[in-house]
C-alpha cells in the first residue's frame, strides 16, 4: 500500500485528485492539506510519514518552494512529487535541486500521475521527457557551477557502478540482480552515497551526479531507460 498525502489549496482540484486516487487498490489517502503551513503541521502529527506527497507550489501561508525546503531538512526520507501549473526551467531545476522526486504539470494525465506515484514509490524518483529535457539543458550550461560536495570524498568501484545504475533508473531489485548482490546491500551503498555526497533522497542524489559527472551520460540524448 503507497501511503499518499496531498497539499493543494484548490479545494475543487484537491477533492478531485483524492477521489481519482482512492479508486485505486495499493493507494491510502493518509491526509490533504490546504496550504503549506498546514501541510507541515500535519506532517509533524504522522507516524509513519505518508509515502509520497502531492505538492502544489502556489500556497497561501506557506509557499510550496517554502514548504519544501522544510521537508528537505525535516523529512529528508519523504518523497514529493510537484503538481503546478508552472513549468518554466527555472522552476523546475530549482524543485529538482531542492529534493523533488518528480515534477508534474497539472494537466497531466491521470495515467500519468498514477504511473508517477509508482515510479516514485518504487524508484525514488521519475523524471518525464520534458523534464529530463530541461536537465539535459541545463547540463549543457557551462555557466553553472557544479554542486559542492563534502571535502576529500571518495567513491569506492562498487559504489560508482551503483551510482551509475540508480541514474539510469534501475530498481534494487534489478541493481542487485545486475550486480549479483542482496537488495539489503544495494540499500546499504545507496545509504553511504547519500552520506557520502550530502544529499537528502535519491532524486538529489541523481542531480548531484550529473551535474558533477560522476556518472557517464550523454548530454546531447535522453540518457535513462525511458
Amino acid at each position: 500500500m503507497i501511503r499518499i498525502a496531498i497539499a493543494d489549496d484548490e479545494a475543487l482540484f484537491r477533492k478531485g485528485i483524492l477521489m481519482l486516487l482512492e479508486d485505486e487498490a495499493d493507494f491510502e489517502i493518509v491526509f490533504e492539506a490546504e496550504d503549506g503551513q498546514h501541510l507541515l503541521e500535519q506532517l509533524k502529527a504522522q507516524d509513519p510519514l505518508p509515502d509520497i506527497l502531492l505538492l502544489d507550489l502556489n500556497m497561501p501561508r506557506l509557499s510550496g518552494i517554502e514548504a519544501a525546503k522544510t521537508i528537505r531538512e525535516q523529512f529528508p526520507e519523504l518523497k514529493f512529487i510537484v503538481l503546478s501549473t508552472f513549468f518554466s526551467k527555472a522552476f523546475i531545476i530549482n524543485m529538482i535541486e531542492i529534493g523533488a522526486a518528480s515534477y508534474l504539470a497539472k494537466n497531466a494525465t491521470p495515467e500519468e500521475m498514477k504511473a508517477t506515484i509508482r515510479e516514485v514509490h518504487e524508484k525514488g524518483f521519475s523524471y518525464n521527457r520534458q523534464v529530463l529535457e530541461v536537465i539535459r539543458e541545463n547540463m549543457l550550461d557551462k555557466t553553472k557551477p557544479k554542486i559542492t560536495s563534502p571535502f576529500g570524498v571518495e567513491l569506492t568501484d562498487r559504489e560508482k557502478e551503483i551510482l551509475q545504475l540508480i541514474c539510469e533508473e534501475y530498481t534494487t531489485h534489478e541493481i542487485a540482480a545486475n550486480l549479483y548482490i542482496s537488495p539489503r546491500t544495494v540499500d546499504g551503498h545507496r545509504n553511504n552515497l547519500l552520506q557520502k555526497l550530502g544529499c537528502k533522497n535519491v532524486a538529489g542524489l541523481v542531480v548531484f551526479a550529473i551535474r558533477n559527472d560522476l556518472v557517464t551520460v550523454n548530454p546531447e540524448t535522453l540518457w535513462f531507460k525511458k
